[in-house]
């Protein structure tokens, strides 16, 4: 089973968090997107872009850090940060 693992944060405390899991079998990548798809419409949230320091950080973490600069719309928040914790 996938699941990932979703947390805001706002200075250095946790305001909410939600994981999702995922049976299908679909790809890696797909269950990724998929997730965050789902963690972004949990938490009333634009979908954050995926710069090349965002995906350099979730390969070799398996966990990424959405800021103020991933987002086209303004946050309320600090980040926003996923990370597998099942595969």
């Amino acid at each position: 089973m996938f699941r990932l693992w979703g947390k805001v944060f706002k200075d250095n405390r946790m305001l909410k968090d939600t994981v999702i899991c995922d049976d299908s079998n679909d790809t890696r990548t797909h269950k990724i997107f998929h997730a965050l798809d789902e963690i972004c419409h949990e938490f009333d949230l634009s979908k954050p872009i995926w710069l090349d320091s965002t995906i350099a950080d979730f390969k070799k973490h398996d966990k990424a850090r959405f800021y103020q600069d991933n987002f086209v719309d303004s946050i309320e928040f600090d980040y926003l940060e996923i990370h597998v914790i099942e595969e």
